[in-house]
């Protein structure tokens, strides 16, 4: 995935994660999951579907908020 951090297939009920997660930070890969699972609940962004978010993962917005400040990638890395 070149442009988004996940996608669900409501159909098929599979989720899809962006690698590059990985280098984000903990509380960071918790919220995509939780979202992508939401979203079996819960097809569109609907007020429904913030419900359930707070529900699940009350500190959602925060955490989608840091990592939507970040680069979905890094082409080059300084070690």
């Amino acid at each position: 995935m070149k442009t988004k951090w996940g996608s669900c297939n409501t159909q098929s009920q599979r989720i899809w994660l962006n690698l590059e997660l990985a280098k984000k930070p903990p509380e960071c890969l918790e919220y995509i999951p939780v979202h992508e699972l939401v979203h079996l609940l819960e097809r569109n962004h609907s007020e429904r579907c913030r419900m359930l978010m707070d529900k699940y993962l009350p500190d959602w917005r925060e955490r989608r908020n840091l990592l939507n400040q970040m680069p979905l990638s890094h082409n080059s890395w300084a070690y």
